[in-house]
């Protein structure tokens, strides 16, 4: 465990328990809304308009905290609020209110990711983001396991208890908020040159900064695009003839192959590079998505969501790595504040995009769809964007 400090540990089980908190009321809160009235039309808004909130404020708080030289108070604002709003949706049943404690929950998630994700670049080296951001995604995914299996556990006893659950998770929520408290305040020197920051003067940025980033970013977001939710995928596994359970199942065992694969593909990546490592991981995204364009026996269908997992290590704490990279230093959580913003709007168009293919030409076209953008990404990433391991 080498190059893995004390601060890194501590953000890592910090995600692990906020995820796990997060991950335990996902798979059920579909179900818990329609329960109290809510039609699929209005989760599907509530869900937009908050996932929007987050990606949006994740540009505006990166920014803000590249300006401020402050890392830590936003992490520790970002996941507070994530903590009390959780057991916040239990307490009333108004739409309302419902929103605004989504809303709360994912602002929170903008608040702390681009500082969070600095943190983490400041605490490595060129040579090994790779590993760092792996290590970190691989226990924030770990909450991704044990959350659900917490859920599916206390529901088996307990059915239909979905605002007992909203309560109990705000204890791992309440450690993770605990455990920032040991993070340890280094902030940088503040510019001297005061900037000020609107809510959307992360957009700005974009001319600020290096054309390698510009690059780099107007290929991931081209694959983000066309990269929808995985509600998608495990609508195929119900085609497939999956019962509910199961689909639950088989999220789970994503979630652990994932989290057992981000970090050794992190040290494999800092080894061969970021860039080599990434384009892997979009050969397998194509080659999922294809398969699942197939009509599939159960058994190809649990082969290809496991190589999914192994897609999303390979790519998602690489990804931030790269960026990192290739950000000046006193820039880190805006460039990765803005990336994430612009993904957020991406993901929200994606899955818009692959829904109404799915709806007008069938399944099997969306995934095909996707599959052939992924492979045209590959390229682009593999022909025009060069290999980046040191600054």
């Amino acid at each position: 465990m080498q190059n893995i400090t004390r601060t890194i540990w501590l953000l890592s089980l910090v995600s692990l328990f906020t995820d796990m908190a997060s991950e335990m009321l996902y798979p059920v809160m579909p179900v818990y809304l329609k329960s109290i009235g809510f039609s699929v039309l209005f989760i599907g808004v509530l869900e937009g308009l908050a996932e929007a909130t987050a990606g949006l404020s994740k540009g505006y708080f990166g920014r803000l905290s590249d300006n401020s030289g402050k890392r830590v108070p936003f992490v520790q604002a970002g996941y507070g609020l994530s903590a009390i709003a959780k057991p916040m949706l239990a307490l009333f049943v108004y739409p309302l209110w419902i929103f605004f404690s989504r809303t709360l929950d994912r602002l929170g998630k903008g608040i702390r990711t681009g500082a969070r994700d600095a943190i983490l670049s400041d605490e490595a080296t060129s040579e090994t983001k790779g590993k760092i951001f792996g290590f970190h995604r691989s226990l924030d995914t770990l909450g991704a396991v044990i959350g659900p299996l917490l859920a599916v556990l206390y529901l088996y006893f307990f059915p239909g208890h979905y605002k007992s659950l909203f309560l109990l998770a705000f204890f791992p929520g309440l450690i993770a908020v605990v455990a920032t408290g040991l993070l340890h305040k280094k902030n940088k020197p503040a510019p001297t040159e005061k900037k000020h920051a609107s809510f959307f003067s992360f957009l700005g940025y974009w001319k600020e900064s290096p054309l390698r980033y510009r690059q780099l970013v107007i290929g991931l977001l081209v694959f983000a695009l066309f990269n929808s939710s995985d509600v998608f995928l495990l609508l195929k596994g119900k085609q497939a003839g999956l019962a509910d359970e199961t689909v639950i199942w088989v999220y789970i065992g994503y979630n652990l192959v994932y989290a057992i694969f981000s970090f050794p593909l992190g040290i494999v990546a800092d080894k061969i590079g970021l860039k080599t490592v990434f384009i892997i991981g979009l050969v397998l995204f194509a080659l999922v998505y294809f398969g699942m364009s197939l009509s599939i026996h159960l058994y190809a269908y649990f082969a290809l969501y496991s190589l999914y997992g192994i897609y999303s290590a390979a790519t998602d704490g690489i990804s931030k790595a790269w960026i990192s990279n290739i950000a000046d230093k006193k820039d880190t959580a805006t460039a990765i504040g803005a990336y994430s913003g612009f993904q957020s709007i991406c993901a929200m168009l994606a899955s818009s995009l692959t829904g109404f293919i799915w709806f007008r030409f069938g399944q099997s076209l969306a995934f095909i769809a996707t599959s052939i953008i992924t492979v045209m990404t590959a390229v682009y990433f593999l022909l025009f964007i060069p290999g980046v391991r040191k600054k």
